[in-house]
């Protein structure tokens, strides 16, 4: 996904321009030279306390062009496939401003400065659901959208969980716990009812969703 909007007019200026400066020097696409792009410099915008927006003046190593490219500064982020003794899952249900629906969930959030994500996903355990658990293993992590975010989403696997406490949700907050078998998990997601990218890429190094009945 390019950040580039230009009308056609801008464009064909900028190609005008590419054309006078003389493009012999330019690398053909597709030739195997892909270089990362220097970053020239950076200017810090606004600060929405869940992500701080940052502008970075970058040059094109295949054209010299510079532009500028928006990247959102946020924390890493845990959730946690969290499972009972008796291999029930763990899951919550909440509203959520972007789509505007009642999603459903696994447990996660913020990892804080100071933490780890282990001990990060721990805390968001038990404060989302109640739940604690007896062993943890890393599932690993990914770039939840490398185009414009720097961080990174860890998943963790809880097993043994098991409720000692009542949910202590954030003021911001307001969610439903309750427990599934891993086969109708995996036919929420079949059937749509789990859409959240980062709950299903968890999910998917737990169950094989290949053959997920609708």
């Amino acid at each position: 996904m390019s950040q580039d909007k230009h009308s056609p007019k801008e464009s064909a200026a900028r190609r005008q321009s590419s054309e006078a400066a003389g493009t012999t020097s330019q690398k053909e696409p597709g030739s195997g030279q892909l270089q990362p792009w220097p970053r020239l410099a950076s200017e810090r915008g606004p600060d929405y306390r869940i992500f701080q927006v940052r502008l970075d003046q970058v040059s094109n190593p295949r054209t010299g062009r510079t532009m500028t490219r928006v990247v959102l500064e946020a924390p890493d982020w845990v959730n946690v496939i969290a499972l009972t003794a008796a291999r029930r899952v763990v899951l919550v249900r909440q509203f959520r401003f972007g789509c505007r629906e009642l999603t459903v969930e696994i447990p996660g959030g913020i990892v804080d400065a100071g933490e780890s994500s282990r001990q990060a996903a721990a805390r968001e355990l038990l404060e989302e659901t109640g739940y604690a658990a007896e062993r943890w293993t890393s599932l690993g992590a990914v770039q939840p959208n490398p185009a414009f975010l720097d961080n990174l989403c860890h998943h963790w696997l809880a097993e043994g969980a098991r409720r000692i406490q009542d949910p202590r949700p954030e003021g911001g907050e307001d969610i439903e716990v309750f427990e599934a078998d891993l086969e109708e998990l995996r036919r929420m997601i079949g059937r749509g009812e789990i859409r959240h990218s980062l709950v299903i890429s968890a999910v998917c190094r737990v169950l094989d969703l290949r053959l997920a009945e609708r």
